[in-house]
């Protein structure tokens, strides 16, 4: 049996392991997803969308569907882990569960909790059954399957008027207790009028274990509403992600999600933003630093539907050794979205002579009176700017290391929330094996 006859007949087990939403309509949207799965099946090389990413590497392990047993892990094995020099609201999970020990959620002018719980509070059922699933794909295979196995994650509901004293984190640890697992988090955001909000997310392996984490996050934006979101990947290569991200924005919104690609075995972040407004602004940066044989794909979408809106778009890229990168940044603009600003850029070096990346910047405009751009280089570090500061005293390596840095920095300086800057900052130094000794 492989994989997704596997999980196609563990189907009937999940729903039969005491769901509470059976009453709800997030059952039915559940039943049509495990058949769209079914259906489709996992994406492979045929699909553009999938061309050079591939997953017949994960797909012939015999992953784990549940988790056998619960397991708690103490604060300090994972301390290191999260934002500790901020105050914070934090959603914690261990193998897929929710931790209260290593949590602190709130209901107090604010709904911060799980998945689950605000599925058992006929209050809460409401804006699930109201939000769930609608912006989410429901043709995209794997959001498909996140769909049908979803039943624990995060659940963020900001009335309107609210801005968040402290920023929320969520994160998500696998122990290694069991040999090969696949995760399945669902994130519902809902981001009330006025409101604002700060969100760190990530996933993290403590094990040595294979760990496939497919995530489906699902975000709504409501009049002049602000979002800020961070997405931490830095894990182990023996683990991989399959993030998909969907974003619904009503007028004069800001939501900006920014996505740190550091470590990982396949990392693939599927990005989709859908302005339903005028005077909307959409926010995508992203920074990847990998080596080895590590890959990251980036596949980004804006569809502009209104006219009077924005996009900016910002990727950079650094690949070393055999690693290899994929940018598919696709903006939409429809006929009736006059007076649209849409930018895209992806920047990307080759420091590793056998590391590749594919780039492929779309743009599809119906609307005459826009201004829109994209942009797409591949390079080597420059050696007379490398030269020169070798002149000036620097070594090689700590100058190499600069030009990175000052590479990085247009989205690094984008970050709002200082410790997670620092935090960005001593990874990049991290990664690329230096100690600059100054505080970037």
């Amino acid at each position: 049996m492989d994989l997704k006859e596997k999980l196609v007949a563990s189907f009937m087990a999940f729903e039969n392991k005491g769901n509470v939403d059976l009453d709800s309509k997030i059952h039915g949207i559940r039943s049509a997803a495990i058949e769209q799965f079914e259906k489709s099946g996992f994406p492979d090389r045929k699909d553009e969308e999938w061309k050079y990413t591939s997953l017949n590497s994960l797909i012939k392990n015999d992953f784990s569907v549940f988790p056998e047993a619960d397991t708690a892990i103490e604060l300090k094995e994972v301390k290191k882990y999260f934002l500790h020099e901020i105050e914070s609201y934090k959603i914690v999970f261990i193998d897929g569960a929710y931790s209260s020990f290593l949590s602190d959620t709130t209901h107090e002018g604010a709904d911060i909790c799980i998945l689950s719980s605000a599925l058992k509070q006929p209050k809460y059922k409401m804006v699930v059954d109201h939000y769930f699933g609608t912006v989410a794909s429901k043709s995209e295979s794997l959001t498909s399957l996140n769909t049908a196995f979803s039943k624990e994650g995060a659940f963020i509901n900001i009335p309107k008027n609210i801005v968040l004293p402290k920023p929320i984190q969520i994160l998500h640890f696998s122990t290694g207790n069991e040999k090969e697992i696949m995760l399945q988090p669902r994130n519902l955001i809902v981001v009330g009028e006025n409101s604002h909000v700060q969100i760190y997310e990530r996933h993290q392996n403590l094990g040595n274990n294979l760990v496939l984490t497919n995530a489906v996050t699902e975000v709504f934006a409501h009049k002049r509403a602000i979002a800020d979101i961070y997405k931490i990947q830095n894990d182990k290569n023996t683990s991989s992600l399959i993030d998909n991200t969907y974003v619904q924005q009503k007028d004069s919104s800001i939501v900006s999600v920014n996505t740190f690609s550091f470590g990982g075995n396949i990392t693939r972040n599927n990005l989709e933003f859908h302005q339903e407004g005028e005077h909307i602004t959409s926010n995508l940066n992203g920074i990847t630093l990998i080596g080895n044989k590590q890959h990251v794909d980036n596949h980004t979408l804006v569809h502009h539907k209104k006219e009077n809106c924005e996009s900016h778009e910002m990727y950079k890229g650094i690949y070393d050794d055999q690693s290899t990168g994929v940018f598919n940044g696709k903006v939409i603009v429809d006929k009736l979205a006059q007076k649209t600003n849409a930018y895209q850029q992806n920047d990307n070096i080759l420091i590793g002579d056998k590391a590749s990346i594919n780039a492929k910047p779309q743009l599809e405009i119906f609307a005459d009176d826009v201004k829109c751009s994209h942009g797409c280089t591949i390079g080597q570090l420059d050696n007379s700017a490398l030269f020169y500061l070798q002149s000036r005293g620097i070594p090689k390596k700590e100058a190499k290391a600069l030009m990175l840095f000052a590479f990085c920095n247009d989205v690094v300086e984008k970050i709002k929330i200082p410790g997670l800057k620092s935090r960005i900052n001593k990874l990049l130094a991290e990664k690329l094996q230096v100690e600059l000794g100054m505080e970037m």
